[in-house]
């Protein structure tokens, strides 16, 4: 029988998560249905329940409020895509009524809103995944592969992922949530900055200490009622970030820095560097170079296909099942099937947690100004920039 799902928050990225199962019901008409959507604008589930009625033939419920859904509907899994304050509420309900969740990242709006969802999970004994769609793609396994397995860069020393420009102030831009700490949890070291926290501890697993300065250098203001209020997301951040496995690296970014742009994204191991090619939070990409020491270069394309002939048919399968290489269609995928197979998903809620710990403890030494450990941020033991966001949420 198929793996009946339901989407909560039907915004932003989860117009993305309703492309990847769609996708999957054409490749694999059997393996997933879309029972119910739901959001506090009904509109928005309306229009997502109507998508899938033309691509499928099947009309999902529509509800505005996650009580009623839960209470009506007969679910195996969850996909969470609300703003960032309610993925903790909305989880912890459905885990509670015996239905399986994946939420987008950040999991939880702070540690201990990740912690509640994790205890949920297990004293429910069902899965909680983290929507971590980035390490999933080809590009990002082959740079594990070449890095960990094949040892292509020697051993792992430094990387440096750094960003500078300028975005002036817009005052007349209009407010939304994730402008607000209390529903955000923080600006782009904890937003766009989970997905890099997921791929550096995957690339070099768990840090060990964390030094981190965040600021907002100008002043920004939104309009919100036709009022000024400020906009509260940091525009400045530099962090070092030390591994337990020795590997250190620098991660800053500003866009407060007028007169000089410049995007510097490098892994360098003993043996070369990989030179990458885009942001500071989304890599490495498909157009990455490998210099070696030696002066010899390849390509990340042509590496991809390396990596891809060195996996046996099981794995291959395994990682990008029916052909799948889009990594939100992939962490869709493994959701489904972890279900369906009562396994653990690749990316747990504990290690979502671990992401997010990375950033945490980022805007944690920032607010304590001092090196954190990474592992007091991970339990929960450091939480004073987190504390008020804590205290709105009654955490």
């Amino acid at each position: 029988m198929a793996i009946r799902i339901a989407i909560i928050g039907c915004g932003g990225m989860s117009g993305g998560h309703l492309n990847a199962y769609l996708t999957i019901c054409d490749a694999v008409p059997d393996k997933v249905e879309l029972v119910a959507m739901c959001d506090a604008v009904k509109e928005r589930a309306e229009d997502f329940a109507t998508r899938v009625m033309e691509a499928t033939g099947r009309m999902p419920a529509v509800y505005d409020d996650l009580d009623k859904m839960l209470s009506a509907e007969n679910l195996d899994g969850v996909d969470i895509c609300t703003s960032h304050a309610y993925h903790h509420i909305a989880a912890t309900k459905c885990l509670n009524a015996g239905v399986n969740v994946m939420v987008e990242k950040p999991t939880g709006i702070t540690v201990k809103a990740t912690h509640a969802i994790i205890s949920a999970a297990s004293a429910n004994n069902k899965i909680a995944a983290t929507a971590e769609n980035i390490r999933r793609m080809p590009s990002r396994r082959a740079s594990w592969w070449l890095m960990n397995e094949k040892k292509m860069l020697g051993e792992m020393t430094t990387f440096y992922a750094q960003h500078a420009s300028y975005r002036a102030p817009t005052p007349e831009a209009n407010w939304h949530w994730r402008l607000d700490l209390s529903l955000g949890g923080g600006g782009m070291v904890m937003d766009s900055g989970a997905h890099y926290g997921d791929t550096i501890r995957y690339l070099f697993g768990d840090p060990d200490t964390i030094y981190g300065r965040v600021s907002q250098i100008v002043d920004r203001k939104v309009t919100k009622s036709g009022e000024l209020v400020q906009d509260e997301q940091e525009d400045t951040w530099m962090a070092t970030i030390n591994f337990k496995n020795g590997v250190t690296g620098l991660w800053t970014c500003s866009w407060a820095a007028p007169g000089h742009d410049f995007n510097h994204v490098v892994y360098y191991g003993t043996e070369g560097a990989l030179i990458d090619s885009g942001d500071i939070f989304h890599g490495p990409f498909d157009d990455a170079e490998i210099v070696l020491k030696d002066g010899s270069q390849y390509s990340m394309k042509d590496l991809i296909d390396d990596y891809m002939s060195s996996l046996d048919e099981e794995e291959k399968k395994r990682l990008f099942p029916y052909g799948f290489t889009d990594g939100v269609v992939l962490e869709c995928y493994d959701f489904i099937d972890a279900i369906e197979h009562d396994r653990p998903p690749e990316i747990t809620a504990e290690m979502g947690l671990r992401a997010k710990s990375i950033c945490e403890a980022i805007y944690e030494s920032s607010a304590c100004n001092q090196v954190v450990d990474y592992e007091a941020v991970v339990s929960g033991e450091i939480e004073v920039y987190q504390k008020p966001i804590n205290e709105r949420w009654n955490l």
